[in-house]
């Protein structure tokens, strides 16, 4: 089957080529490169295109025309410095998002999967949060426009173009991570191995996912179908942690014991949900869910980051 990823040379599209590409599709790969990383590419994971999805003259209808799914992960991750560019989430989430779907509909793709955000709960009132929690105030840009995105696929879908499937994650963690707070926090580390310097009080509560089991996800999870062509499923892990374990988990893993100066506030930016826990019993349902702890996951992450070390030079934001 031809499948086609947006944002594929990213931390989640790259890894999941590689998953397409040894199940035995014949992977295309759209990506501007922006964010995504030529490391990430193997060679062997699919054919390149080099377009920006918001560049309005880029054709997208040749790449998608024969695709059996298109994977719509590219997208501006930025969430904390949303706020200093405020168009940025319309374009690369909302704007990028209708361009899809119109060449979608366009090349009759049958399938669109959308990687979608916990974010887009803003600071949710039910916890753990299922799919049908009601929609409170938006908190960041980011999960706005990933509301935005969410709901014009959804008409598409509704209206017979495709069938699109949500997926809504928790951050991602794991081999080829290059953006959030591990890296932040091992980047300081590298620089000065005494001090640690943590936006917030540390008290947040997160739930994190391993990337094998996004991807596991992502490849498996899908709407119904016929009469019920949208569907949207929570993707994480029935736990969290406080930011706190997680800085206990880094520094033991580098061998370090420095001193931590936190915050004062409950967190770390605005737009920096305090509290984050998703209910995935529906994907359960459909026969996912997560196989690694939170706690293996950041491990595997900080072991990732310091056997690559090139990656603490990337200052910007990576798409995932």
């Amino acid at each position: 089957m031809k499948s086609v990823i947006t944002g594929g040379a990213g931390y989640i599209g790259s890894t999941l080529a590689d998953a397409l590409q040894a199940r035995g599709d014949d992977v295309h790969i759209i990506d501007n490169f922006s964010t995504g990383r030529e490391e990430f590419l193997t060679g062997s994971n699919g054919t390149m295109h080099r377009i920006d999805l918001t560049d309005e003259s880029a054709k997208l209808e040749p790449v998608f025309e024969g695709a059996g799914a298109i994977y719509h992960l590219a997208a501006n991750a930025d969430v904390r410095f949303g706020w200093n560019d405020t168009r940025r989430d319309l374009q690369q989430n909302v704007v990028a998002t209708l361009r899809v779907a119109e060449a979608a509909a366009a090349a009759n793709v049958p399938d669109v999967v959308f990687s979608s955000t916990g974010s887009v709960y803003g600071e949710a009132a039910q916890i753990p949060t299922p799919e049908d929690a009601a929609f409170p105030d938006q908190t960041s840009l980011y999960g706005a426009s990933k509301a935005a995105a969410e709901a014009y696929l959804s008409a598409f879908a509704t209206n017979g173009s495709f069938r699109a499937t949500v997926l809504r994650f928790v951050s991602v963690l794991g081999p080829r991570y290059t953006h959030g707070h591990v890296i932040d926090f091992i980047r300081q580390l590298t620089k000065d191995p005494d001090h640690l310097t943590v936006l917030g009080n540390g008290t947040q509560r997160k739930s994190y996912m391993h990337i094998d089991d996004c991807i596991r996800g992502v490849i498996n999870l899908r709407a119904p179908g016929e009469g019920t062509p949208f569907g949207v499923f929570n993707l994480g892990v029935p736990d969290i942690c406080t930011v706190r374990d997680s800085i206990g988990w880094i520094t033991e893993r580098m061998g370090l014991s420095p001193t931590i100066t936190f915050g004062t506030e409950d967190r770390g930016w605005v737009g920096d949900n305090p509290f984050i826990l998703l209910d995935v019993a529906k994907a359960k349902e459909h026969g996912w869910q997560a196989e690694h702890g939170i706690r293996e996951s950041v491990e595997a992450t900080v072991d990732w980051i310091l056997e690559n070390q090139w990656v603490l030079q990337a200052h910007d934001v990576r798409a995932t």
